[in-house]
């Protein structure tokens, strides 16, 4: 995301603030051959590396290849050929350079000032971008090259892409395959979205920019765990933002550093990496903002600059923005919750108590004042009457709706589609899956509209986008990880792998079938990789195998007409809780179990 309005960093004016430089050593250039190589002309040579990536080129050239060769770089494709005019901040550049038939050459686009170097005023602020390190020249992403003024054929040895990723990166820690083909398509763009935006060394939210956003940075984190088994770049995107003070301007980006200390603890079960950021998290809870009836006001007269519900603004269903709003008090509350669980385990008992009871009378306040019992749902704001997708998604997916609501919730939500961006699709999401809507949520992804995951699939990207289409963000990017979000919902809800206490200890394994089949894969974790395989039809299977030294609680889907849950032909003592069925005992090893 982006937005011209940013908070000062400095208190001086007129200075210019030079990208900030690449974090430790953790992402490196690693050599891509091409995918095709073809000649679309006397001149022209059109090379095409399969998927995009972030990089540049090195040329190898024969003793016939000598004199002056252009080389243009894009990330879009129209009539056979590089599109040299794309809209939005879809990427296009060129480059010249002189061959003498012996060195090779590293060719790389001119820079973009914009992402390497920028000069804040008394009218316009920018945090530092994130510079990668210089002796790699320019990167940039793209999958497709043109060469002009190559002579004679131009081999795969000869033109190498350097493409920027991740030092650690597996490409074996993470798989999915489903029974529906698309779904396994939208999973394969979103886990190598995820790989290919880590050239930075932490999470940035694209290429126009490369600036890490606290809900961008979230969403990355939550993906990057589902994928990969590095939790470091996590880290350093953490402490970049919160210990080195590098903040961005929305109200809810704040509490998010609260989210992403805690699924760090979460995902490490590291105690002590998370008390040494505990103080510093106090002033993200927007504490300063709290009234007396324990509800957060905006601290800005034009509310919908500070308080951002979702971005692009024409993104959020028409919310109607008071100064005590429900989707800036459900991110307060949830962040509370949060922080009152991580001082009590670090010790801090007073200030836990101190969390808990600002969050009871905040809840309490929340639903009597923002909560229609009348139509069930949460309306926008106090002093208002509209009722938006957002003021639901989010106190949804937060455990927040009254519990009696929450299925009505979901289906209301869910029969009124994708109103909301790559961004709060995530939340949307998570409030679907986790409140009997699987099917729905499947639905919404697999849509056959411009509003879902299978468009960008269509469209033939092959790193997730930062809006859904470039009519509804004009600047979009084509390489923003915050619209990779299947690839952790997928594993967390259709794999059903989750951490169920810090650590993973134990593991939660809690699968949803909505249409599905069938679906398999293997979910990387701290201890070890999960391995999971379920069918659906007249009886519900899954095979599991935990690492060595996991256990995990089960909840499995109850069938029609289920009479319980067996394994090796033998009953199993399960408790039936609605439609799901829950084992009493945890399990580990390998493990076979039948729903019939």
């Amino acid at each position: 995301m982006s937005n011209s309005l940013f908070r000062p960093l400095l208190p001086i004016f007129g200075i210019i603030l030079l990208a900030h430089s690449a974090i430790g050593s953790s992402t490196h250039l690693v050599d891509e051959a091409p995918v095709s190589i073809k000649r679309i002309s006397n001149d022209v040579i059109l090379v095409d590396f399969g998927r995009a990536a972030f990089g540049n080129i090195r040329l190898l050239p024969s003793s016939r290849t000598t004199g002056e060769v252009v080389v243009h770089f894009g990330e879009d494709f129209v009539g056979g050929r590089i599109n040299r005019k794309p809209k939005g901040t879809v990427r296009y550049n060129k480059a010249t350079v002189n061959l003498d038939g012996r060195s090779p050459v590293v060719v790389a686009p001119p820079a973009d000032k914009r992402n390497t170097e920028l000069v804040s005023t008394r009218k316009h602020y920018h945090p530092p971008a994130i510079l990668t390190p210089e002796e790699w020249g320019v990167v940039l992403p793209f999958r497709w090259v043109e060469v002009e003024g190559w002579k004679g054929e131009l081999k795969s040895e000869q033109i190498i892409r350097q493409s920027a990723f991740s030092s650690s990166w597996d490409d074996n820690a993470a798989s999915f395959e489903s029974s529906d083909d698309m779904l396994n398509q939208i999973w394969e763009l979103c886990r190598y979205s995820i790989k290919a935006t880590t050239f930075a060394g932490v999470y940035v939210d694209g290429d126009r920019e490369r600036i890490p956003y606290e809900a961008d940075a979230y969403l990355n984190q939550l993906s990057h765990y589902y994928t990969d088994y590095d939790k470091e770049m996590a880290r350093d995107t953490i402490n970049y933002m919160l210990l080195d003070g590098i903040g961005t301007w929305p109200t809810e980006w704040s509490p998010h550093m609260v989210f992403m200390v805690y699924a760090d603890w979460m995902h490490t079960g590291d105690v002590g990496w998370m008390s040494g950021r505990y103080q510093a998290l106090k002033s993200k809870l927007l504490l300063h903002r709290k009234g007396d009836d324990g509800l957060i006001f905006s601290e800005d007269v034009d509310m919908n600059r500070t308080d951002i519900v979702d971005w692009p603004k024409g993104e959020r269903d028409g919310y109607v923005f008071t100064p005590r709003n429900t989707v800036v008090n459900a991110f307060y509350l949830r962040a509370l919750q949060k922080m009152a669980e991580m001082a009590k385990v670090i010790g801090f008992v007073d200030e836990a108590k101190q969390y808990e009871a600002d969050f009871e009378i905040g809840y309490a306040a929340f639903k009597e004042q923002l909560f229609s019992s009348e139509k069930g749902l949460f309306l926008d704001g106090i002093n208002t009457d509209h009722i938006s997708s957002h003021a639901n998604l989010f106190p949804l997916a937060f455990g927040l709706v009254p519990e009696a609501s929450r299925e009505n919730t979901a289906q209301w939500l869910a029969a009124r589609g994708m109103r909301c961006s790559v961004y709060a699709a995530q939340y949307l999401m998570e409030g679907l899956f986790e409140n009997g809507a699987a099917t729905e949520a499947l639905d919404l992804i697999l849509a056959d509209n411009d509003r879902s995951w299978k468009h960008m699939v269509n469209s033939g990207t092959t790193i997730t986008w930062e809006a859904w289409d470039l009519k509804y963000k004009r600047n979009q990017d084509w390489n923003h990880a915050w619209g990779a979000a299947p690839a952790n919902l997928l594993p967390r809800y259709i794999l059903g792998a989750e951490p169920l206490e810090p650590g993973w200890k134990p593991a939660r394994i809690r699968p949803h079938v909505g249409h599905l089949e069938f679906a398999k894969g293997t979910v990387p974790t701290p201890r070890g990789q999960i391995a999971i395989h379920w069918k659906n039809g007249q009886s519900f299977k899954i095979s599991l195998g935990l690492p060595d030294g996991m256990e995990a609680k089960i909840d499995l889907p109850a069938i029609a007409n289920s009479q319980g849950v067996y394994a090796a032909g033998k009953r199993v003592e399960a408790q039936r809780i609605g439609d799901r069925w829950v084992l009493d005992q945890l399990v580990s090893g390998d493990v076979f179990l039948e729903v019939k």
